[in-house]
């Protein structure tokens, strides 16, 4: 089972628009609102996939496997066009330190049914640097796989736990100023957007770019790279699978969707070459 953790999740509201234009006013064609938060959203798209999933994390009147705190959610306001996004992310809620440490107990509890575990956002107020790198040591002591997919100093600190994956974007990668993993036990996957993604010395891209929301094209990505894990795929194959399945999460309306028709359409045409 692959379990991932979402700490600071949010009301994803995502607006349809025929165009955006700064300084004028807009007709919506359509609203889409859910549950959402990357986490929330690899194991929205490894649910499509058929791979058994769960979430945690921390919310106020959160699903059941959520560790309950007194503050509201954020949100994330996206507005597409068809062609590109623009995104506008609220603040976090405020953790308090009984909140982290019921949450922290809880989390060990999940740990025994799992076998991959996915760290995946940003992180609340209150919570410290290092508390992906807490989490990070919990499950590689319980045996389970883990990826990264954070920026910032939860990065860099979460990196001394030596995650098996992190994928930083190239302004994510770029804030690790050169202490990125030379050697040892973490893979650094590297998205670059419409162009693919560089792991292990390969650089797979698909054929074409997808028009469309590239808002979940990162977390799409993560949930091929927990699959892998899951099932110990080989990394030509692994990053092949990964930039396929990210490119068609670009052409769904929402974070955490994936179109599965174009995503096999893909696989067999992605261009796998060493960088």
């Amino acid at each position: 089972m692959i379990l991932t953790v979402t700490l600071n999740p949010a009301i994803d509201v995502t607006y349809h628009v025929a165009s955006l234009v700064p300084g004028e006013t807009h007709r919506v064609a359509r609203v889409d609102e859910r549950l959402g938060g990357k986490g929330i959203n690899v194991a929205s798209v490894l649910a499509q996939l058929g791979v058994p999933a769960q979430s945690t994390g921390l919310l106020r009147d959160g699903p059941p496997l959520f560790a309950p705190i007194a503050a509201p959610p954020r949100r994330t306001v996206v507005v597409a066009d068809g062609r590109e996004a623009t995104g506008f992310w609220e603040p976090g809620p405020s953790v308090t330190p009984e909140e982290w440490a019921d949450f922290v107990d809880h989390y060990a509890t999940l740990l025994s049914d799992a076998r991959v575990v996915v760290f995946a956002g940003s992180l609340p107020t209150g919570l410290p640097d290092h508390a992906y790198a807490s989490l990070i040591g919990l499950a590689r002591h319980a045996g389970c796989a883990t990826i990264l997919d954070t920026s910032g100093p939860a990065l860099r600190l979460g990196l001394l736990a030596n995650p098996d994956i992190i994928k930083p974007n190239a302004a994510e990668f770029a804030e690790l100023d050169g202490r990125g993993p030379a050697s040892g036990p973490t893979t650094v996957v590297q998205s670059l957007g419409a162009q693919g993604l560089r792991a292990c010395g390969l650089h797979a891209r698909p054929p074409y770019a997808v028009a469309g929301n590239p808002t979940g094209a990162g977390d799409a990505c993560v949930a091929a790279l927990a699959r892998g894990l899951l099932l110990k795929t080989q990394w030509p194959d692994l990053i092949r699978d990964a930039a396929a399945l990210s490119a068609a999460a670009v052409a769904t309306p929402v974070a955490g969707q994936v179109d599965l028709d174009l995503y096999h359409k893909l696989l067999p045409d992605i261009v796998v070459e060493e960088s």
